[in-house]
């Protein structure tokens, strides 16, 4: 009673400081969750004597169908950068802890994916980091001074692009015996994805909360596309590498080009889609003040 007594006096005086909450333990799907991230991530590349491991130098964010792997691929063909053994670049690391905060366990996993030489950059890419709203302040949060880089594509075009790699084999149009489509739910929700990973202003905010300007580079594939040896020199001075050139026949070979046909998308789709995106470049435009809208077909008459 006393100790009561002295909670309420403490809680009119405004000295009452309510127990911090103790972590509850773990349920069992919890667990569950837990080792099947572990099960699932890649094993470590070898990390040879002399070298160290710790967090990326950068990472590409996205977006998917923009080009990313080709830019990796340019990126780590200069002799200060060096790509692990057996590394794939795509880790989806952060996208797979949706269900959970990272412990300090992973984060030091995740570092053991990095291993280089001394003066040696290394990073990943990861286009689903993207459209992972919790994936910016983890990334912070296990790499704090890694430099953040994204390409943007005009986003009806990516759209279709997505689309037309979903749809590969015309998985999305199988149907049943009595004619009924097999996937309908599956069609909705890819449909909702390849339009949400074209909200690019708000990504790119995302973004913006953990990081500063300055380690942010935001480039558009169209340009990347014309332009490569421009917008690659842009990406080792923001890197801090020395100025390097490459063949023009490396710059122009995408490395990711997909051999699908694209699927079509009737004129009055791509118009919403246009009308639904407007707003969100013109936020972007806010956001990126070098974006060039005349690079992007659909908004070209915003430029």
């Amino acid at each position: 009673m006393r100790q009561i007594r002295l909670r309420r006096l403490r809680r009119r005086l405004g000295l009452y400081q309510p127990p911090a909450p103790q972590p509850k333990p773990m349920d069992k799907a919890s667990v569950r969750q837990r080792r099947k991230v572990f099960e699932t991530l890649p094993e470590h590349p070898p990390c040879p004597e002399g070298w160290t491991t710790g967090a990326p130098d950068f990472v590409i964010f996205g977006a998917q169908k923009s080009g990313t792997t080709w830019w990796f691929r340019l990126i780590e063909q200069h002799p200060g950068v060096v790509q692990p053994a057996n590394q794939r670049p795509e880790l989806h690391f952060f996208d797979r802890l949706w269900a959970e905060w990272p412990t300090v366990e992973q984060i030091e996993r995740y570092h053991r994916y990095f291993p280089r030489p001394q003066g040696k950059l290394v990073g990943e890419k990861t286009p689903e980091y993207m459209n992972c709203a919790w994936v910016p302040p983890m990334a912070k949060l296990a790499a704090p001074e890694a430099k953040a880089i994204v390409l943007l594509r005009d986003p009806v075009e990516r759209y279709i692009s997505g689309m037309s790699h979903q749809d590969r084999g015309g998985l999305l149009d199988e149907k049943d015996a009595a004619g009924q489509s097999r996937v309908f739910g599956d069609r909705v929700r890819v449909v909702t994805d390849a339009i949400e990973r074209g909200l690019y202003a708000t990504q790119i905010e995302w973004l913006l909360q953990q990081c500063d300007a300055d380690h942010l580079l935001v480039l558009q594939y169209e340009a990347c596309a014309a332009e490569p040896a421009v917008q690659l020199a842009r990406t080792h001075e923001y890197l801090g590498l020395q100025p390097l050139s490459l063949p023009p026949e490396e710059l122009a070979r995408p490395r990711n080009k997909s051999k699908l046909e694209k699927v079509d998308v009737p004129p009055e789709h791509i118009d919403v889609l246009r009308r639904y995106y407007a707003p969100e470049v013109e936020r972007l435009q806010a956001l990126v003040p070098d974006l060039d809208l005349a690079l992007w077909p659909h908004f070209a008459e915003s430029a």
